[in-house]
């Protein structure tokens, strides 16, 4: 495979995020686990610009095409008035308490269970949140690299 193939297959493992995959070449044998680790050794700043680089859940803002799949996968895209009104007013009140958007791997996950999570992460400081971010991404990349291996 070439680098250019490499980085058209993998660059959107991390939403947004082509720098990952680019670290990554050549690839090694564990491709996560590479992917994983350049992003851990990221300085703070990038790490928050991918946390960002994610969309708010249950959002009608334009997306890639991985999270339309994947908050579709889940029912995102058919919440009732009430769940949509509960994922706004949750989305909101998380970017302004941490300034950056909940991330959550929804795979196998229920819109019951995503909005559970959602209230008790409020409770979390930030540190610990910005931890759970990165954690979640991770999840969510494991998720897409398995779906293209």
């Amino acid at each position: 495979m070439t680098r250019d193939a490499f980085l058209a297959r993998y660059g959107g493992v991390y939403e947004h995020s082509p720098w990952v995959a680019e670290a990554c070449w050549p690839p090694p044998e564990d491709l996560a686990g590479a992917m994983r680790a350049v992003v851990d050794a990221a300085p703070r700043e990038r790490k928050l610009a991918l946390i960002r680089a994610h969309p708010e859940l249950a959002s009608r803002a334009k997306m890639a095409e991985a999270s339309v799949k994947e908050q579709a996968g889940v029912g995102l895209d058919q919440c009732t008035p009430a769940e949509f009104e509960a994922f706004q007013r949750l989305n909101a009140a998380y970017n302004a308490r941490f300034g950056f958007p909940f991330i959550y791997a929804v795979k196998g996950a229920t819109r019951a269970e995503i909005l559970a999570a959602f209230q008790a992460r409020l409770r979390n400081d930030p540190e610990t949140e910005f931890e759970t971010a990165i954690a979640q991404i991770h999840r969510i990349a494991g998720f897409r690299l398995a779906d293209l291996l």
